[in-house]
């Protein structure tokens, strides 16, 4: 019991580990994601401003803000413009790109120069209203060519923003604006390939990827040793627990049996006129049967809860073993009116005989004890996907839907729900569970009040 609760405590703390770890990933990959994308944006903006400033054309105000974040984010106070290669062709009226002078401190000259990475790397697309390449003012050969949807988009809204994919599979980030001046170019369309930021962050998602194996290990690891040594002192408690059930257990049979055996020659020494006498000599040997009965349940408890109970695994014909209940309870159903049906059926199941035929004989105890006068129990099998269902229905008071989630605890009874009598000690379902669980089996129950009770073991099949 121990171990299985050790072990769900490890998957817990792994899965909570595990949680806050991909919560941690996700947050740190998409932060950097949006940074690139972020930087990206700004780039084509300020390069796009630049321009239009080249062309004499008018700047839109957006793009104006941008190009003042994009400073901020560099920290400049003027603005750094690499210029195009000597030898590129211009078209008439339109003036080579100039380097402006930038103010900057030393201790950022690396991160300017990351920054002025990211225009150099930009390509720049002067369009026609077809969507056709003007001129080619770049000193590299651009990733792709001019993409005319997104320039129909531009010429109608007055810009776009896109990302595509060239026939290599890499991502382009697109921006296009219309002009605002009439003559020269009617488009222009700046990209930048992502092919390196692509390839950055596959880096960094196969670097969370294995921190977070690692860090899963370790967890794993350091939660198994903690979770043992949190249980270690409920273990020994229970250890100490079961050891003192099972001594008592022990110890109460003696003096049970004496106490019986005395109130057995008593009552045989009583005349027979001496009613009331023998009645409470008959209250003694009844309590003392139930005394009996209550300490074999805990001692046969304490074994399976402590592994210490030996089952065999045989194979067990079923017609044998429902003939042989069918004589021993039968007569016990006609005495007390109840029309007892054991359905004939062909199968072998694998199990302990001795305690399988236990559980059956609780199942119908506890059905001969909640079916009136006039009712019927009915023991069946049915094989199913190698498997017997076997199931003991009876025409009882039933049992409340409220207490069938509690039904297989220890001590538990619904006897008040029900109207009928005080019943057991609430202990034969618990056993009954305990035991087809330590064959392998599973055991079911269903109810409907006022109708009746189908309880249903599930063995495998020979």
């Amino acid at each position: 019991m121990f171990k299985t609760l050790r072990l769900r405590l490890v998957l817990l703390y792994m899965l909570v580990a595990l949680a806050l770890i991909v919560l941690i990933g996700i947050g740190t990959y998409r932060l950097i994601g949006n940074y690139f994308q972020k930087t990206t944006d700004l780039a084509l903006q300020h390069k796009m401003v630049h321009e239009f400033q080249l062309l004499s054309a008018s700047v839109p105000a957006e793009l104006l803000v941008a190009d003042r974040d994009w400073s901020s984010l560099r920290g400049d106070r003027r603005l750094s413009i690499p210029s195009r290669s000597k030898g590129a062709h211009h078209p008439e009226g339109v003036p080579e790109e100039t380097s402006a002078p930038l103010e900057r401190d030393k201790s950022s000259n690396f991160y300017l120069s990351a920054y002025d990475g990211e225009l150099a790397s930009i390509f720049v697309l002067p369009l026609n209203s077809s969507g056709q390449l003007l001129f080619d003012p770049n000193p590299f050969v651009p990733p792709i060519a001019p993409n005319l949807a997104a320039v129909m988009a531009a010429l109608e809204n007055g810009s776009d923003w896109r990302t595509v994919t060239t026939s290599d599979g890499s991502r382009v980030r697109l921006l296009t604006y219309r002009l605002t001046r009439e003559d020269g170019p009617a488009a222009l369309q700046l990209g930048r390939s992502l092919s390196d930021q692509d390839r950055i962050m596959s880096q960094l998602l196969l670097g969370l990827l294995g921190l977070s194996g690692i860090s899963v290990v370790l967890i794993g690891g350091g939660s198994w040793w903690l979770s043992g040594r949190s249980l270690r002192v409920a273990q020994q408690a229970w250890e100490r627990q079961q050891a003192f059930i099972a001594n008592a257990s022990h110890e109460l049979r003696t003096p049970l049996t004496l106490m019986r055996a005395s109130a057995e020659v008593a009552l045989r020494s009583l005349p027979d006129h001496d009613r009331d006498n023998r009645e409470l000599i008959g209250d003694v040997l009844q309590e003392c049967d139930h005394m009996a009965r209550l300490t074999d349940d805990l001692l046969l408890l304490s074994r399976l809860d402590s592994g210490r109970l030996k089952l065999e695994q045989k194979h067990v014909p079923l017609t044998d073993l429902l003939t042989d209940i069918q004589r021993q309870v039968g007569r016990l159903a006609a005495e007390r009116g109840i029309n007892l049906v054991v359905d004939a059926v062909n199968g072998v199941v694998v199990g302990d005989p001795a305690r399988l035929r236990q559980v059956l004989l609780i199942l119908l105890d506890n059905a001969l004890r909640y079916t009136p006068a006039d009712g019927t129990i009915r023991v069946a099998a049915e094989e199913q996907n190698r498997t017997f269902q076997i199931s003991v229905a009876d025409t009882g008071s039933g049992i409340p839907a409220n207490h069938l989630a509690r039904i297989f605890e220890r001590f538990y009874r619904v006897d008040s729900a029900r109207g009928l009598g005080t019943g057991g000690a609430g202990l034969g379902l618990s056993i009954a569970k305990a035991l087809i669980e330590a064959q392998r089996g599973q055991i079911a129950i269903e109810s409907d009040e006022g109708k009746g009770t189908r309880v249903t073991l599930v063995m495998y099949a020979a």
